[in-house]
């Protein structure tokens, strides 16, 4: 079984915040995919069934964003999962807005979500699909924007953003992240003719 983690805050008023991005990724994948995330239990909300030939686990943590090692690691250890088989969906200060790349293990990159993941795993080796909310202009404003809600401009992408967010966990799963990265971390070049 593979498990794949949307994170985000849980209640209502952290619902259409930039944090959250990984939780919306991870609700349009549930509903493409008819598996309803309406289970309880190990700290989260989940639900299984298949993607394509895949049997997965689609969870979105009940704990806060910096805890949510707690609830991945317990899933992880009751179901019987390995790092390798997790595919975490979160928000990317790196990447700008809307952009979605894939990566396989590495650091936290300061995303305390993906600390408290790692340090409760004991691994840094599962998947993560990153998907950008750009980073704001000074260090003293990032805990702002990174709660702060979506602006009217990024809610009229957020159908692109999370549509895109479904095709790479779908890629990782039915064709593996090393392919799945060769696709979505292509760097588009505006003039393909220009000369390098």
């Amino acid at each position: 079984m593979r498990l794949v983690v949307g994170l985000g805050n849980p209640g209502s008023g952290y619902v259409l915040t930039r944090h959250n991005l990984g939780a919306l990724i991870l609700e349009e994948l549930a509903e493409e995919a008819s598996v309803p995330i309406s289970r309880k239990g190990q700290g989260a909300r989940y639900g299984t069934g298949t993607i394509g030939q895949e049997w997965v686990m689609l969870a979105r943590p009940e704990t806060y964003m910096n805890l949510s090692g707690m609830s991945v690691g317990k899933l992880s250890r009751y179901f019987g999962i390995a790092a390798p088989d997790i595919i975490v969906i979160h928000d990317d200060l790196d990447l700008s807005f809307g952009e979605i790349r894939i990566k396989e293990g590495g650091g936290d990159g300061g995303h305390k979500g993906l600390m408290s993941i790692i340090e409760q795993l004991g691994s840094p080796d599962f998947v993560r699909v990153r998907a950008g909310i750009g980073r704001p202009g000074s260090k003293e404003m990032v805990e702002a924007h990174v709660l702060g809600r979506l602006t009217d401009v990024e809610m009229q992408e957020m159908p692109r953003i999370r549509e895109r967010g479904v095709e790479a966990v779908r890629a990782v799963l039915l064709s593996g992240a090393e392919k799945a990265m060769n696709e979505f971390n292509v760097k588009r070049v505006k003039n393909s003719c220009k000369e390098v």
